[in-house]
């Protein structure tokens, strides 16, 4: 059969042949990483563009009808909100094909950007409704003025962020290096991290990390799990002829390496669900420790409450007592007085009837 088969011509396609190359080192996603478009972000751009020149020109392009310009702007913000809302859906499932992809510090920088344009958008909107509502007590500028002002901003900074956006976008377009989320956490597939003693400290950090990992290992999974049954319906078809020009061994060979490795990152994804689980449950201890604290800190608060009030109660009571000892003093003092005062009186008086 063997030398039947080195005398037949190859009939294998080049994709074919593919498959039974050396299995790369790297995640197998990594080989199969998709490029993100920045079609979206540039008609955004390509839509602020047209937001900001219809705000400087609309004095000249709503001339005929100069006394709803302020409406119309209004209108052309109201829009704009609507747009870069549809927008923001559009770039978050961008960001999160990028989080599936293990690219997790680039979807944590790009899943805050990705929503700022909306919020840069609502506060302008925001905005021109306060200058509408207090049109008649303006008087700096005029409303019409305003209302540019306030969409030219709105377009500025939203097509400053956009511009990051973009530019994140092509440095993970030209990214040739491994997902940087297999190098967050320690996993059997690699070596143990020199900070592995401190992966619990920051507990919703660390659960997010192995979230973002579990979640592509699954399309790890998903991924090596099609290939496997592919490598399986080739392996069928070149068992069943006999005019294959790749060995059978080498193709058995790849199918169970490719089976090896899914059964290292099956195991990979029960550890790091087992350490999600303690991070999780360190993460609750936490918080019930926070609660204990924080009721016991309570506790202190009421008790110095009432010790301060028992502290002003004694404050004015000896208050009272001095001010009753005070008055008690001068009394003394009076009595004294008085006592002095008759007691020379009888003095005088012994001393006359004695002269008399």
């Amino acid at each position: 059969m063997s030398t039947e088969r080195q005398g037949n011509p190859s009939s294998t396609s080049r994709e074919e042949n593919a498959l039974f190359l050396d299995i790369l080192q790297e995640a197998p996603l990594f080989g199969h990483r998709k490029s993100r478009s920045v079609f979206g972000a540039i008609v955004y751009c390509v839509l602020l563009a047209g937001y900001a020149v219809s705000a400087a020109g609309a004095p000249y392009i709503f001339r005929p009808i100069k006394h709803l310009v302020p409406s119309l702007l209004c209108s052309c913000d109201v829009v704009l909100l609507i747009l870069t809302g549809i927008f923001q859906q559009y770039f978050v499932s961008q960001v999160q094909k990028i989080r599936l992809q293990g690219y997790y510090s680039f979807s944590q920088k790009l899943k805050h950007i990705v929503r700022l344009p909306f919020a840069i958008t609502a506060y302008g909107t925001a905005t021109m409704l306060l200058v509408m509502v207090w049109k008649p007590y303006i008087s700096i500028l005029s409303v019409s003025t305003l209302l540019r002002i306030i969409m030219l901003t709105e377009a500025i900074c939203a097509a400053s962020f956009m511009s990051i956006y973009i530019g994140y976008l092509h440095q993970y377009n030209s990214l040739n290096s491994e997902p940087d989320i297999l190098k967050s956490l320690y996993s059997p597939l690699q070596q143990s991290s020199p900070l592995e003693g401190l992966r619990y400290h920051d507990g919703s950090r660390l659960s997010d990390q192995q979230m973002a990992l579990l979640q592509y290992q699954r399309e790890n999974l998903h991924f090596l799990s099609e290939e496997v049954l592919r490598l399986q319906e080739c392996l069928s078809k070149y068992e069943r002829s006999d005019d294959g020009s790749t060995p059978q061994v080498d193709l058995a060979h790849l199918l169970a390496a490719r089976e090896q490795e899914l059964r290292t990152l099956s195991a990979e994804m029960n550890q790091l669900q087992s350490e999600l689980r303690l991070a999780r449950s360190l993460i609750a201890e936490r918080d019930s420790e926070l609660q204990l604290v924080r009721t016991t800190n309570n506790q202190y608060v009421e008790e110095n409450e009432r010790l301060r009030a028992i502290l002003g109660e004694w404050s004015a009571r000896a208050a009272k007592l001095e001010r009753a000892l005070e008055v008690e003093r001068m009394s003394n003092l009076e009595l004294q007085k008085n006592f002095s005062t008759s007691r020379n009186q009888s003095h005088v008086s012994t001393e006359t009837s004695e002269k008399r």
